[in-house]
């Protein structure tokens, strides 16, 4: 959320946040909008306290006349009058404060003065490309073909139980699902210092307005009917809002979490792109790091953070490149993000991975996440909140399959993961589930 005093009273400050809603392409005329709105609701603040002071005058006097035994009726009227302007007034406020609310949380946030402009993700900016591409001797198949033909992937079964874009993994598939999730787990929390978590796969609205999916992006959240309660879409919603409403102390920043959980999304604005494999499902696994920092660190550790999932990647000797998204492309509560995007043989093109994103304050905001300064007499500020997946996981098992495919039709485990299957060093091509 942005910080309506600063738009009030920093004239540096709108001039960048109208330059940064121009490059993101929204309309910088919201500026004004919210600031005549909010005009408006301390007008209706200050005649309701106006007729409030009255009303007490008036009331003082009643009593007044009343001991000394005098007549009040033209009082009493005014009285009535001015207790009437004051629900007016009360009640005008509460509407355009409502209103006004509504805006601020649908506006996105300022972009920080890195982030390159651009139209779309052919604009985004590629920092480095990391490792080298395998190369084949054979034709090589993409995920679902190796997938249906090793008998680990099963659409068309999951299609019936519950419909498109879920899946069955089987056997081999689903170990080594389950054996990327430990890895990554014990590799941000042993190698790299965060704190695990398991959170609650389900959370209420308003921990969904706090992360800045609600309400602008409500219909990509599933909901459980009759209640106030949503499937997460992805960890950083439960796990951010964990200190939700909280002060916490200057020195325990920063606070680093990694956190793994199902995510559950309807992609009501994909458009039936990337329907086919596991590319875009509605249901999938995902490990993320989650970091509450001094805003004066926090882009060192977006550095940091986003090098902790690289290193899943590098463990894994998987090709990937860093970018930085661009302008319009970026996400809505990002002042700063990196996509890292991993090499896909079968479709011969580099995809997402991982998003790691410096939200400065603008979650904390909406959270009421805030920190008390050392010192004496130091008022509570907003924290920075980061995070970043750490990685999807069934798009590493993709880029697995798709990069360690054999000719004979098996799949060779990369070495970091043996352990965590067994010790077994490839899936053989007979594997039937």
């Amino acid at each position: 959320m942005i910080d309506i005093k600063a738009l009030e009273k920093d004239p540096t400050f709108v001039q960048e946040y109208r330059q940064s809603l121009k490059d993101r392409g929204a309309d910088a005329s919201a500026v004004d909008d919210l600031l005549e709105l909010n005009s408006k609701r301390k007008s209706y603040l200050t005649q309701m306290e106006t007729a409030r002071a009255e009303q007490n005058r008036v009331g003082q006097e009643i009593a007044r006349r009343k001991r000394e035994k005098e007549e009040a009726s033209e009082l009493l009227s005014q009285m009535q009058e001015l207790s009437g302007q004051v629900k007016d007034f009360d009640k005008l406020a509460q509407e355009v404060s409502a209103e006004l609310e509504l805006m601020l949380l649908s506006l996105p946030n300022r972009l920080h003065s890195s982030v390159p402009l651009g139209d779309s993700a052919e604009d985004n900016e590629v920092i480095k490309e990391v490792g080298p591409k395998r190369e084949f001797s054979f034709p090589v198949k993409d995920h679902v073909a190796l997938g249906e033909t090793l008998g680990i992937l099963d659409f068309e079964r999951a299609g019936k139980v519950t419909g498109a874009r879920f899946a069955f993994l089987k056997g081999a598939g689903a170990q080594l699902e389950r054996a990327l999730i430990q890895f990554m787990m014990d590799c941000h929390s042993q190698r790299h210092g965060y704190a695990e978590m398991i959170p609650p796969f389900i959370v209420n609205s308003q921990s969904l307005q706090g992360t800045g999916n609600f309400p602008k992006f409500k219909q990509d959240v599933f909901h459980l009917s009759e209640t106030d309660y949503y499937l997460v879409p992805t960890a950083e919603v439960p796990v951010t809002n964990y200190y939700a409403e909280e002060i916490l102390d200057e020195k325990e920043l920063p606070l680093r979490y990694c956190a793994y959980s199902p995510c559950f999304r309807s992609e009501a604005g994909s458009h039936g792109k990337d329907t086919r494999g596991l590319i875009r499902q509605h249901q999938f696994n995902k490990v993320e790091l989650m970091i509450f920092s001094h805003p004066d660190q926090s882009y060192d550790w977006h550095e940091k953070l986003t090098a902790h999932a690289e290193q899943i990647l590098q463990d894994l000797e998987l090709a990937f490149r860093r970018v930085s998204l661009c302008s319009k492309d970026i996400g809505f509560g990002a002042a700063k993000c990196f996509d890292l995007e991993v090499w896909l043989p079968g479709s011969s093109g580099y995809r997402e991975i991982s998003s790691c994103s410096n939200f400065e304050d603008f979650q904390a905001r909406r959270a009421n996440i805030r920190y008390r300064p050392e010192g004496k007499g130091a008022k509570p500020r907003f924290v920075h909140t980061l995070n970043g997946s750490g990685l999807a996981v069934g798009r590493t098992l993709i880029a697995i399959l798709e990069n360690y495919q054999q000719d004979d039709g098996s799949i060779l485990i990369p070495e970091a993961l043996r352990a965590y299957m067994g010790g077994r060093d490839k899936i053989p091509a007979s594997q039937k589930g």
